[in-house]
């Protein structure tokens, strides 16, 4: 029987859910103008933990998966923080009590039999696409559990994207659906117009319809800058935004070689049947395992 591997991006499942029971509780501060309670913010807590394992039950019998792992993004900045100060800037941080609550959400989900990892230099997003691309290397499969969009460039024959809350794979249908280019693509895509969600500047005057134009046409940005017959204002805001463009790739693109430190057995579900071992260490991470 072959591998089967669930990398789920958790702060990316918790946060949500997070909200979700939050919310309510947040209307009726909001209209007494007060702060939340201890015993409410209790609640709310205890409430998101049970529901993430829930989540957690459901993702593993609708999946049957041999393999999985929970990766948590640390609480330290990242590494494209010091590429670029402002990327995320402006973006909602998470409740210390949130913050304070994922040791034992964690915890949880051992209980479930699915190990946590993390890393002080790496998002998580780095650490999942490093799994997905070293399993798809070997044949395996990888079901990734997030509706972050940043993942859809990893899309192969082996490396799947799955929308837990609407229930629904983020497939090439999606992609072209959203933004008329190809998953392979979707890097020089966002090059292009920039990343509004992370802060990420494109190319002045491009936005999403005439970069989906101008990948279409000629397939990639090495072609379009290569280009004998752009207009000339196109050819000139190109040529201005290099090294912008150059900055955006590296923020964009996920990492796919970071030093592993466990094996593939090391996150082996005890149900369903575990899978055979892929000959070697898959991986083998400079990442802490919580």
């Amino acid at each position: 029987m072959a591998a089967h591997l669930i990398l789920i991006d958790a702060l990316n499942l918790i946060r949500r859910i997070y909200a979700v029971q939050e919310r309510p509780f947040a209307q009726i501060k909001q209209q007494h103008d007060d702060n939340l309670s201890a015993s409410t913010l209790k609640q709310v807590l205890f409430n998101t933990q049970q529901t993430s394992v829930n989540a957690l039950t459901k993702i593993i019998n609708q999946l049957e998966p041999t393999h999985a792992l929970a990766v948590f993004d640390s609480q330290q900045p990242c590494w494209r923080y010091k590429l670029f100060e402002g990327y995320k800037k402006g973006r909602k941080k998470m409740p210390e009590h949130l913050a304070n609550k994922l040791t034992a959400i964690q915890d949880a989900f051992m209980e479930q039999g699915v190990d946590s990892l993390t890393s002080d230099e790496d998002e998580a997003d780095d650490l999942i696409a490093t799994l997905a691309v070293k399993m798809a290397f070997h044949g395996q499969k990888v079901t990734i559990i997030s509706t972050d969009k940043g993942f859809l460039p990893l899309l192969s024959p082996n490396i799947h994207l799955y929308d837990y809350f609407n229930r629904r794979y983020l497939d090439e249908e999606h992609v072209q659906s959203k933004f008329d280019v190809k998953s392979s693509q979707l890097i020089d895509f966002w090059t292009l117009t920039g990343d509004n969600t992370n802060k990420i500047e494109g190319v002045s005057g491009i936005g999403h319809v005439n970069a989906a134009k101008l990948l279409n046409q000629y397939g990639s940005i090495k072609a379009i800058l290569n280009a004998k017959d752009l207009k000339a204002s196109l050819a000139e805001k190109l040529t201005q935004s290099h090294a912008s463009m150059d900055l955006a790739r590296k923020l964009l693109t996920l990492k796919k070689d970071i030093p592993l430190g466990f094996n593939l057995k090391d996150i082996r579900l005890t149900t369903p049947s575990p899978a055979p071992e892929i000959n070697g260490n898959i991986i083998a991470i400079n990442a802490d395992r919580s």
